[in-house]
C-alpha cells in the first residue's frame, strides 16, 4: 500500500521486514530519490519536491515496485557474534534475571539457542535491531537511559536484540559484550552487520574479551 504522508514524502507499507528491506533495496536501484528508508514493515521514500511532481513521484514508484521483488542477497549471510554474558559487560543480567524469573545461564541459552536476522539498521550509525527474540525475554526498554553505551555492547527491549556498533547513549538491557569489531572506518564495508543478515551468538568466557 503507497501513500502520501508529506510534502516531499510516501510511505509504502510491507508485509513484513524481509519485504520492507527489499522493497528499499529496488527502490534504492532505480535511483532519483533523496532518500529511502526501510522500517519494520513500511519504507520511506523522500523525493525532490522542488524538481519533481508528486503525482509523477507516486508513479515512478508504483513502476518500481510493479514486478516481483526478491530477497536482499544479504539475507544468506550468517554471522556468529562472540558474546561475555554478565558482569562489567553485561550490568543488567541480574536485574532480567530478577525481571523474568529466569537464572542468569538461563537467559544465555536462551539468547544462544536461536537463529535471528538482522531486521534495520538505525538510531546511531551501525546500530542493527534483531528480532527473534524470545518471549521469555521480553521486557521493555529502560525508564533511564545512559548516557554512554560502550561498542560493542549486546542488548535487549521490546522483543528486539539490540547491538551497539559504536559508543552512545542508550536505553536497552545491557546483557554483554562482543570483542568482535562492529566498526571499522577503513574497511570497504565500515559495518559489521548488514539488514537481512542472519546472525547467532556465541557464549565465550570473560577471559577471551580482547577489544
Amino acid at each position: 500500500m503507497l501513500s502520501r504522508c508529506g510534502d516531499d514524502l510516501f510511505a509504502i507499507t510491507a508485509g513484513s521486514t524481509a519485504e520492507a528491506q527489499a522493497l528499499a533495496a529496488r527502490l534504492r536501484e532505480v535511483g532519483g530519490w533523496l532518500e529511502v528508508v526501510p522500517g519494520i514493515e513500511s519504507v520511506l521514500v523522500r523525493f525532490d519536491a522542488a524538481q519533481e511532481d508528486g503525482a509523477d513521484a507516486q508513479r515512478q514508484i508504483e513502476a518500481a515496485l510493479a514486478g516481483p521483488v526478491s530477497p536482499i542477497e544479504s539475507a544468506n549471510e550468517l554471522l556468529e557474534i562472540p558474546v561475555v554474558y554478565g558482569g562489567d559487560y553485561g550490568p543488567d543480567l541480574a536485574e532480567l534475571c530478577d525481571r523474568t524469573g529466569l537464572g542468569a545461564d538461563e537467559i544465555v541459552a536462551l539468547h544462544t539457542g536461536s537463529e535471528y536476522r538482522v531486521d534495520l539498521m538505525g538510531f546511531t550509525p551501525g546500530f542493527a535491531f534483531i528480532g527473534g527474540l524470545d518471549e521469555r525475554l521480553r521486557v521493555p526498554r529502560r525508564k533511564e537511559p545512559r548516557q554512554r553505551v560502550p561498542a560493542g555492547s549486546v542488548a535487549i527491549a521490546d522483543g528486539r536484540t539490540g547491538l551497539y556498533a559504536m559508543a552512545s547513549p542508550g536505553g536497552w538491557s545491557l546483557i554483554g559484550r562482543t570483542p568482535l569489531p562492529l566498526f571499522d572506518p577503513a574497511a570497504a564495508e565500515p559495518f559489521a552487520l548488514r539488514p537481512g543478515m542472519r546472525v547467532r551468538f556465541r557464549a565465550i568466557p570473560a577471559e577471551r574479551f580482547d577489544p
